[in-house]
């Protein structure tokens, strides 16, 4: 009789821990799709930056090979300024895009 009570309580344990873990699995599958699209944002937001700045530096070390920099004087953001062929004054931005300058927008450097 013992042995029987025990069979049966074991075997009511075993198919209450089987059900307890199936729901635990479904619920870990709508967390993992949320995950998902939470590492994709991040990934995305991450190859945006990295795409920026790879622009950023490639603009720049054309900039230095091609045209000159503007001794003594800086963009509004404190970056230098260069001069091209047709003594257009611009700066790099953040995003790798040359801004052109107005006289009175480029600053001494301190």
């Amino acid at each position: 009789m013992k042995m029987k009570t025990a069979s049966i309580a074991l075997a009511i344990a075993i198919c209450t821990s089987v059900s307890f873990t199936a729901a635990a699995q479904e619920k870990k599958k709508e967390t993992v799709g949320e995950t998902v699209d939470k590492t994709g944002k991040a990934i995305s937001k991450t190859a945006t930056k990295v795409g920026n700045k790879t622009a950023e530096v490639a603009v720049k070390g054309g900039a230095k090979v091609v045209d000159q920099t503007y001794k003594g004087m800086m963009a509004p953001d404190g970056s230098n300024v260069y001069i091209d062929g047709k003594n257009r004054k611009y700066y790099i931005n953040k995003k790798g895009a040359k801004i052109y300058l107005k006289a009175s927008q480029i600053r001494k450097r301190p």
